[in-house]
């Protein structure tokens, strides 16, 4: 799953940057409504987390902008600003949840959870490949019932391809799920982590097919 963050504070932004990614979510984080523009106009996200008091453009008028392309990701506002004045107006520009500064990481993993899991469809909350299954509620892939330890890219490729339910992914498309903007995202850097998941199927029913020119799709032995 990718996310944009949107925060002024540096300080702030790094440190829910860490987090997240810690929570295998691969991460862009901007600093100003500008950039946030550009990034939602050019860029295909799961989860917007805006900030209102940015420079250069506020939240609330990006947001705005945002739905009048008819954009659709879910975005929870984070904002200092508890009044209901506040709130009433980030939800109709268009925001689908809102939290106020200061609060809790686990608080705010709770709402991103819930907001993806309302984009979802329902069969989504647990999905399975054969053995392969993936819990969407506790972003936790079980192989033979055995727990998966994967890192944060490991984890988008293989969430991309479960999803795709044997069909194949093209390259650009799992590109655009594993990196992030500031990524070094070239075919080279996709082998890798594709290759390191395919060494964590191994000895397993399902393995990762590799179709020249189109891309990658899972595979289950008969």
């Amino acid at each position: 799953m990718r996310i944009l963050l949107v925060e002024d504070n540096r300080e702030l932004a790094d440190w829910l940057t860490r987090l997240l990614r810690k929570s295998r979510y691969v991460v862009d984080c901007v600093h100003d409504g500008i950039d946030a523009d550009a990034a939602l106009a050019t860029q295909s996200y799961d989860l917007v987390i805006l900030d209102i008091g940015l420079p250069n453009m506020t939240g609330l008028e990006l947001l705005r902008r945002f739905r009048q392309r008819r954009g659709l990701t879910p975005v929870i506002i984070l904002t200092a600003n508890d009044a209901v004045s506040s709130r009433v107006a980030g939800l109709d520009a268009g925001a689908d949840d809102y939290l106020v500064k200061p609060f809790e990481p686990d608080e705010l993993e709770a709402r991103i959870r819930a907001q993806l899991r309302r984009r979802q469809d329902s069969r989504t909350v647990r999905v399975a490949f054969g053995p392969l299954v993936m819990a969407t509620d506790a972003r936790q892939f079980t192989l033979d019932d055995i727990p998966l330890d994967l890192t944060a890219r490991e984890y988008s490729v293989l969430e991309a391809l479960l999803l795709a339910g044997g069909r194949v992914v093209s390259k650009a498309a799992l590109t655009g799920t594993v990196f992030g903007l500031d990524d070094d995202a070239t075919d080279n850097a996709l082998e890798i982590y594709v290759h390191r998941v395919r060494k964590k199927l191994s000895g397993s029913s399902v393995s990762i097919g590799t179709l020249r020119g189109l891309g990658y799709a899972l595979r289950l032995a008969a």
